[in-house]
């Protein structure tokens, strides 16, 4: 950690967050905290939004990013940036590097949505060129070092860097400014753990009272299992799905910040994020992608804390690909009991497809999904079946059925990396 920038007692010092935040005046908007009518009826309590996903470039990312290439030293002027990103941060390097004139280089996975990769040329203009590789962030953050460290240009970290972590604090600066009421509960999302670090370094100072939680995916829990164990480490895998969380190890100095600030970290589903997603979308009409909607899913892990209290969620990155879709909407209902997915085996006797129709599904049950998979041989056949129920429990009378009937069959709910070579 450069000891010109030592955390001071566990946390980013106030008037640096101040400076980012007048650093940024003129580049950034001042994004609103306004109250969200639907969740709050839904939980029985005050939830506010703070909207960064109508930030210009759809997340909070522009502040640190900005604030970061804005105030290097006269010895690294000149000098292009580098960064690796799963998509927002890219944004905001780009904008940053066209705003300032410096040329970038953006390495991204090469999974990332086609709407981030398209929306980082947008904002990089001819000052940023896209590099896709990889299929994770720490992959494509390998490739950014070497290239770096190669060309002798500045990398631009997504989190681990102070500069990074006053600007996005500045997150929390507008919140309290804001917001005329006092905040029970601020729920954070968790990447890398450079917005958590800077907004609960705001709050323990300006309004200690309140308890700062931090998000993260079920799938790629990095920050929540390093503060567990006491230690910073590296996941050996994780899901990817919510691309702009998935961090496989946090920052040093992001990791002994919320170790020290955090009051508590809770993981949330990647289904239940999905759930979540289409019903902002539907009920409320905010766009988010699945990383922009970690905090409203983290409402029903706390429901019973947050009753009758004032809470804000800070939701950013509305980066989504359409063709996403149809993806979250299968693993929403998929999350909701609603779409389940079979391996069945067929005897092949007269009428035992009749037989699996009339007797074991239930009038109401779809069949989604019908397919052979191979012809072993004249007897049997295993059949791939997607079932969709009206009722969560409706799953558990098809199995019973099958099983009365002499169906065997093989359960491939859970088993996504497997579905989703089939669905």
């Amino acid at each position: 950690m450069d000891k010109d920038v030592a955390v001071e007692h566990t946390v980013v010092a106030l008037e640096r967050v101040q400076r980012a935040a007048m650093n940024l005046r003129g580049v950034i908007y001042k994004t609103p905290l306004l109250q969200n009518h639907w969740l709050s009826q839904t939980y029985g309590a005050d939830i506010y939004l703070k909207r960064e996903d109508l930030q210009i470039v759809r997340s909070y990312k522009i502040r640190g990013a900005y604030h970061k290439i804005s105030t290097l030293p006269a010895s690294q002027a000149g000098q292009e940036m580098v960064c690796a990103s799963a998509g927002n941060h890219a944004q905001g390097v780009a904008y940053a590097c066209q705003l300032l004139g410096i040329k970038g280089y953006i390495f991204m996975p090469a999974n990332t949505p086609a709407q981030k990769v398209s929306k980082v040329r947008l904002f990089g203009k001819e000052m940023v060129e896209v590099v896709l590789t990889g299929s994770t962030f720490d992959e494509a953050y390998a490739a950014a070092k070497g290239f770096c460290d190669s060309q002798d240009a500045v990398f631009v970290h997504p989190f681990d860097d102070m500069a990074i972590v006053e600007g996005q604090a500045t997150v929390g600066l507008e919140v309290l400014q804001d917001a005329h009421f006092a905040i029970d509960y601020c729920f954070v999302p968790i990447g890398g753990g450079g917005l958590a670090s800077g907004l609960a370094s705001v709050f323990k100072q300006l309004s200690p009272k309140t308890k700062v939680v931090g998000v993260q995916p079920m799938g790629a829990p990095s920050m929540y299992t390093s503060i567990r164990e006491d230690r910073r480490q590296a996941l050996e895998s994780i899901e990817s799905f919510v691309d702009g969380a998935a961090v496989k190890c946090p920052g040093e100095l992001t990791f002994e910040l919320c170790r020290e600030l955090l009051d508590d970290i809770v993981l949330v589903p990647e289904g239940q994020v999905c759930v979540d997603l289409l019903k902002m979308y539907n009920e409320e009409g905010i766009v988010l992608e699945p990383a922009g909607t970690l905090t409203v899913s983290a409402l029903q892990v706390y429901a019973d804390k947050i009753a009758g209290k004032s809470v804000v969620c800070v939701i950013s990155g509305s980066n989504n690909d359409i063709t996403r879709m149809e993806d979250i909407k299968e693993r929403a209902m998929q999350h909701q009991g609603l779409k389940h997915y079979f391996m069945v085996t067929f005897n092949q006797k007269p009428g035992a497809l009749r037989t699996f129709v009339n007797q074991v599904l239930h009038p109401e049950d779809d069949i989604i999904h019908f397919q052979y998979i191979k012809k072993n041989n004249k007897e049997k056949g295993p059949v791939f079946i997607g079932v969709e129920v009206k009722q969560p429990h409706d799953v558990e009378n098809i199995k019973r059925r099958m099983q009365e009937e002499g169906f065997a069959y093989e359960y491939l709910n859970g088993k996504q990396d497997f579905l989703n070579l089939l669905v």
